[in-house]
């Protein structure tokens, strides 16, 4: 299989702490971006769940407030 070269930048600090945890693991940064790849492929998704922070306007408190808010204007109606 032919190989290529791919540059891309990332945070010098995040490099540093992936490259030591590949180390533990017996491998290098290549090698770990090279199984996400393939696990790309093989599987046409990203091989983890990637999600945002949960909206802090919808938080419990807020529900309840919203809540109990729509039940005293049913009530006044």
């Amino acid at each position: 299989m032919a190989q290529t070269s791919v540059n891309f930048r990332i945070d010098a600090e995040l490099k540093e702490s992936v490259e030591e945890i590949c180390r533990k693991m017996g491998m290098n940064l290549t090698t770990a971006i090279t199984i996400f790849c393939t696990k790309v492929a093989q599987e046409r998704r990203i091989p983890f769940e990637i999600t945002a922070d949960p909206d802090p306007f919808y938080n419990e408190n807020n529900i309840c407030y919203l809540e109990k808010k729509w039940r005293t204007t049913e009530q006044e109606s």
